[in-house]
């Protein structure tokens, strides 16, 4: 009886509730400690976090991919290039502009996006996040199992003649199974370190691997010298057939970091202030388009000495006979990944699972129940069985990111000019309300968007049902939606704007806090804590 009634307690809902904390905004129950605004002693990220945390989310795997991928589907390196450069000069300056909302009123994507899109419809939005975070984790999760692989088989080779007990339709070995169990185990610790903490790991990426990728492409010239290998590479397809695959490659592109350029306020709202951010147009084309160079090089190169286009650099790696080349490179390549799916997918799901169920989902428990759901209810080896599988998917979820960056930007900074009240965020019954808590200009921006797209991507499901020309929408689906929501959602707010929603200026967390909860661990004075929040206001 006894064993009954603590398995019986173990299931209550108090047992899990969170323990309530001093935070600012807690005690309505629609926030808690790590959804309140950043306080001053946590804006700890300067802009040389910025340019690490972009350096090592440029030299991940599926960066790497993508730009190998579009090799796969007939396009030549001098078109592919371009092609990449240009996606990530679009997204670097999407990724600013909602940066700034973050740095700016020190608040997650998941809280923010209420002033615009209503308190209620907002959680749409942030549903569709878990979603994509969850997707995206199993994905890296699969990239960092190759790399477990090919670590275990420089040391024991007998591994690669490991009985295969799973059929083919699987696309997964046996082997395969038990690396991803392994790497899934060894990234599971790193889910516990804190947000305004992480920042360690990406300088520690952002050094290690560009060692790796310049001794690859190292690697691929000395092997195949360009002239025979990257610049005698020629395009499989022209005419119209090239100008849409240019722009389907381009929108996946833009696919990879669309999802982060909605969420990117999880990680500003802990910059020092808002210049500390501003490096990002900048840093964002060069580091990304660079280590898109060093994909494509080396997969030319692969062409040449394999006879196939290897677009997955862990395919390439397997092909080596030098074992100890294999364990460092295949070492690396799990190290960024492990920081790129907590960084981009992990942490993302945290905060916008917190914000689902504040009183018993905190970041951290939001990051476990990413791990377990998006680890093992998807199946990433499924999407990541053959490149033109891969670009489908990247392809596939821009359809909303598209119009949620869209109304995101058009909102702050053309309606409301930069004036939100950011304590009415947090408030179900307050000014972000609109009607219903849903604002229906933002409603109708995402149905004039996604809608005429639908069928492109019912179509990339399954390629069976012809829809004739509606693929080419699909085809450049960020694109269409990004421009044709910002443009819906201005000409709804000019013409019936929500009065209520406007204020004289802005009203952050800062203008509400009592003096002492802005003492630093220091004990800094009052003044001195007024005037670093200044200085952290931009």
């Amino acid at each position: 009886m006894a064993q009954s009634g603590v398995l019986v307690d173990f299931f209550k809902p108090s047992r899990w509730a969170l323990e309530r904390e001093e935070t600012t905004f807690a005690n309505n129950g629609w926030s808690n400690k790590d959804m309140d605004p950043v306080p001053l002693r946590l804006r700890t990220w300067t802009t040389w976090n910025y340019i690490s945390y972009w350096i090592s989310d440029a030299t991940n795997l599926a960066v790497w991919e993508l730009a190998s991928s579009m090799l796969a589907i007939g396009l030549s390196w001098r078109q592919a290039l371009p092609c990449i450069a240009v996606a990530y000069a679009i997204i670097s300056v999407v990724m600013v502009l909602t940066g700034t909302i973050g740095a700016r009123l020190h608040v997650a994507f998941p809280v923010l996006n209420r002033s615009s899109f209503g308190f209620w419809f907002s959680y749409f939005t942030v549903f569709s996040r878990v979603l994509l975070s969850m997707f995206w984790f199993g994905i890296q999760t699969y990239n960092g199992s190759q790399c477990v692989y090919q670590m275990l088989k420089a040391i024991w080779p007998s591994i690669a003649r490991m009985p295969n007990q799973l059929p083919v339709s699987a696309n997964i070995t046996s082997s395969g199974f038990l690396c991803y169990f392994l790497y899934w185990l060894i990234q599971l610790p790193f889910l516990f370190v804190t947000p305004h903490k992480i920042r360690w790991l990406f300088f520690a990426k952002g050094v290690l691997t560009p060692i790796a990728w310049l001794a690859m492409i190292i690697w691929a010239f000395v092997k195949v010298p360009a002239s025979q290998g990257l610049f005698s590479q020629h395009a499989a397809i022209e005419g119209s057939n090239f100008s849409w695959a240019w722009l389907s490659a381009m929108n996946s592109a833009l696919g990879i970091y669309a999802s982060l350029s909605v969420n990117i306020p999880d990680f500003t709202r802990y910059a020092k202030n808002e210049r500390a951010q501003y490096i990002q147009p900048f840093i964002i084309p060069i580091a990304f388009t660079l280590c898109s160079f060093v994909g494509i090089a080396v997969t030319s190169a692969g062409i040449q000495l394999y006879g196939e286009v290897l677009w997955n650099p862990l395919l390439l790696i397997d092909r080596w006979d030098n074992r100890a080349a294999a364990f460092f490179a295949s070492f690396v390549f799990a190290l960024t990944t492990i920081g790129t799916n907590i960084s981009a997918n992990s942490l993302g799901a945290g905060n916008d699972m917190t914000a689902l169920c504040p009183k018993y989902i905190n970041i951290r428990r939001g990051q476990i129940l990413c791990a377990i759901i998006g680890g093992w209810a998807l199946c990433p080896w499924e999407i990541l069985a053959n490149a033109t599988g891969f670009l489908s998917f990247m392809n596939g979820y821009t359809i909303f990111l598209g119009p949620f960056a869209g109304i995101m930007v058009t909102d702050f900074y053309l309606v409301h000019k930069g004036c939100v009240d950011v304590p009415a965020m947090y408030d179900p019954s307050g000014r972000y309300r609109y009607t219903g808590g849903f604002n229906w200009r933002a409603v109708l921006a995402m149905i004039v968007t996604v809608a005429p797209t639908l069928p492109g991507l019912i179509n990339a499901i399954n390629p069976a049902i012809k829809i004739g020309y509606a693929t080419h929408l699909f085809d450049i689906a960020w694109m269409y939606g990004f421009i044709v929501a910002s443009l819906v959602y201005y000409v709804a707010s000019y013409f019936f704007p929500a009065h209520d929603t406007f204020v004289d200026g802005l009203i952050s967390a800062d203008h509400v806090l009592p003096i002492d909860k802005q003492y630093d661990e220091d004990r800094k004075s009052p003044i001195e804590t007024m005037q670093s929040g200044t200085e952290g206001r931009g």
